[in-house]
């Protein structure tokens, strides 16, 4: 992985923390962005399925968003090669609604492309337990 693409990750993800805050705009991060970006969430989350280009990513982080108060990244792990990034997070993210507190792990799949990112690609160890948390009964977006 590059310097470059390290601090691509770093910036977006701050950009991340502080939109789910309410501290900063999505502009914040889609600057970030490759303008066909990709994001793959898992069909059963409320903001699940596939995204794809800045304004759909838009729609998802706002999406994101209402489920969500508060995102804190505890720990994360980099392994790259040319053009790809997996990334390690263990988290803890607040539900919007409940108060609800989750820590979880997950793992992304993230693909660059001329200093632009172009695809996330996350798995999630537990679904049901993001699900519960926000205590959905299983709702997806169609």
């Amino acid at each position: 992985m590059t310097a470059d693409s390290l601090a691509i990750l770093e910036n977006f993800y701050a950009a991340e923390a502080a939109y789910i805050r309410g501290d900063a705009g999505i502009e914040a991060m889609t600057d970030y962005l490759a303008a066909d970006v990709l994001m793959a969430q898992a069909p059963a989350l409320p903001y699940g399925g596939d995204w794809r280009g800045r304004d759909d990513f838009a729609r998802f982080l706002t999406a994101f968003g209402d489920a969500w108060s508060a995102l804190e990244f505890i720990e994360q792990r980099f392994v790259a090669d040319i053009d790809t990034v997996a990334v390690y997070s263990r988290g803890r993210l607040t539900a919007r609604a409940s108060g609800r507190v989750l820590e979880t792990e997950l793992v992304q799949w993230i693909t660059f492309r001329d200093g632009l990112i172009t695809a996330f690609r996350p798995f999630y160890l537990d679904t049901a337990g993001v699900l519960a948390t926000l205590d959905t009964g299983g709702f997806r977006r169609d």
